[in-house]
């Protein structure tokens, strides 16, 4: 049985501060499993389920600033939404961002510890994701990405072509993960984003990590010591962690 792709986690300095700031932006509630953990899920939410991907904010001391690989897309329903969701965003700490994007029809924004996310313009294929549109990861090859993560996660590819692949949970809920091929000659670099997996309560940890490695990923160290998940890299070097199957049991 494939894993389960549960949540989006970012290293945050302050935790709370920029849970905060999450949870209002995307009308959510939170919660904490510990000191320096801020958890984030849409009020009511039964966790683990495909219809949201949560978010989990570790404090770090001192998180990467570099150019980030993954980042969110909030979705809206309307130009008129799109331009409120912007102010009341501008309003609770985030600003405009440039990363040379030209004339386009979406918001380049940061939240207030400098993260990168899209404020999108009304798309009628998100029209039932939720605030949260897509988890957009840049990549060299889609094609590659998709074949990993399709088999590791077992989501469906919803939409293909050359630079861009859309996949989304097989009960077509929730946001999408999508992989989009970054221009040729950009360097790829550590990021604050990465994705947490989840075993299926009842199966061995060590077999689907196993299965994973066998998919192309590996282990990584990444000064975690001794904890209950195991960091990998996927088959581009992307950060993600398998989660203990105990875990969706809370």
């Amino acid at each position: 049985m494939a894993l389960r792709l549960v949540q989006v986690n970012l290293k945050a300095r302050d935790d709370v501060a920029l849970g905060r700031f999450w949870a209002a932006a995307l009308g959510w509630e939170t919660g904490s499993e510990g000191p320096g953990i801020t958890n984030l899920e849409p009020v009511g939410f039964d966790w683990p389920a495909p219809s949201a991907l949560c978010i989990d904010l570790v404090s770090v001391p001192d998180p990467e600033t570099v150019a980030y690989r993954a980042h969110l897309d909030l979705a809206t329903n309307s130009p008129a939404h799109q331009e409120e969701l912007v102010a009341r965003l501008t309003e609770l700490g985030a600003k405009r961002a440039d990363i040379g994007q030209g004339e386009v029809p979406w918001t380049v924004m940061e939240d207030p510890e400098g993260n990168l996310f899209c404020v999108l313009e009304p798309r009628e294929i998100y029209r039932d994701t939720g605030p949260i549109a897509a988890v957009v990861v840049d990549c060299a090859d889609p094609q590659a990405m998709t074949a990993f993560w399709g088999e590791a996660v077992g989501w469906e590819v919803r939409e293909t072509s050359e630079h861009l692949v859309r996949l989304r949970a097989p009960e077509n809920v929730g946001p999408y993960l999508e992989f989009f091929r970054r221009p040729p000659g950009t360097t790829p670099l550590r990021h604050r984003v990465h994705l947490d997996v989840l075993p299926p309560r009842g199966d061995d940890q060590r077999t689907e990590i196993s299965r994973l490695e066998r998919l192309g990923a590996r282990t990584v160290d990444v000064g975690q010591g001794k904890v209950s998940w195991q960091p990998m890299a996927d088959v581009e070097g992307n950060e993600f962690c398998v989660l203990s199957p105990e875990a969706g049991a809370e």
